[in-house]
């Protein structure tokens, strides 16, 4: 069973949202990316989670559906985060577990940090830790946070190309070229898979210009050292070993800032949500909310 709806979170501002799932079932929020529909939540892995949960995945402004209008209103963010806690409010949902991929990671952290009253559970993939507290690495060595390793070489090349107006052939093109760098090398990757995610997140969207709004937003602000070394929310950190945006040792650093965090390990994984990783990522993920 699949709802729509739209949730007004400020004036001039809406986003849209989908749920799926037997609405009897406890809420699951799903948070993606930075310039990323809710889409990119594959279908095949949203399906192995409402087979327990009421699934919850949404456009954040400026992506797919929601208001693109960032050179009208723009926002820092952290702002981000708080639109998340309005679309449960539009769902009537008090309490919900989140999962967060990437910068939807950093969005599950400052809800942990910000709104613990609001989540059952939290699940944060791909991303790195909103603490200044050190890493301490398995020889008892303290590595600062600002030295862990980065995004890959190949990763920051790509990044760095300057944006060119393309057709729709062409922008296909060029997102399946990313998600063939985000996957990492340890799986076959599927060029046949992402291109028709992504030839779907047009048509949702209504056109195929890339979006810019989340990399000019105002990162400033978001340490939460204290909170999340203080938090009682039930915390999953994945380990994807192909990761090339957030390397190791960052999965292993979330597990030692975050209070009471564990680890759990998606083999092959890397910043990219291929066929291969849904059975075993739907898994922890279930693991995890049913024992939170």
């Amino acid at each position: 069973m699949t709802r729509e709806r739209w949730v007004d979170v400020e004036p001039g501002v809406r986003l849209w949202a989908e749920e799926r799932g037997d609405p009897g079932l406890p809420p699951l929020l799903l948070v993606m990316g930075a310039l990323t529909s809710g889409l990119a939540w594959p279908d095949g892995l949203v399906e192995r989670l409402a087979a327990r949960h009421r699934v919850i995945r949404y456009d954040h402004r400026d992506t797919g559906r929601s208001t693109w209008a960032f050179d009208e209103k723009p926002y820092p963010l952290s702002r981000l985060a708080e639109d998340a806690v309005a679309v449960l409010d539009a769902c009537g949902v008090e309490r919900a577990h989140a999962v967060g991929m990437s910068m939807g990671g950093l969005l599950t952290q400052l809800l942990v940090a910000d709104h613990p009253d609001r989540l059952l559970s939290a699940t944060v993939i791909g991303t790195t830790a909103l603490s200044t507290t050190p890493y301490t690495a398995p020889d008892g060595t303290r590595i600062p946070v600002e030295e862990l390793p980065g995004p890959s070489a190949a990763l920051l090349e790509l990044w760095s190309r300057p944006e060119e107006e393309r057709d729709l052939e062409g922008e296909l093109d060029a997102r399946v070229a990313h998600w063939r760098a985000l996957a990492g090398d340890a799986l076959p990757f599927d060029a046949a898979f992402f291109r028709a995610q992504e030839r779907r997140i047009v048509a949702h969207t209504g056109h195929h210009v890339p979006g810019t709004a989340h990399a000019r937003a105002d990162y400033s602000g978001l340490l939460r050292t204290e909170r999340l070394a203080a938090t009682e929310v039930p915390v999953l950190v994945v380990s994807a070993p192909a990761e090339p945006v957030a390397p190791a040792p960052h999965a292993e650093h979330l597990a030692q800032v975050i209070r009471g965090a564990r680890i759990a390990e998606v083999p092959g994984m890397g910043h990219a949500l291929p066929p291969e990783v849904h059975a075993p990522l739907a898994k922890a993920i279930l693991c995890h909310t049913e024992t939170a």
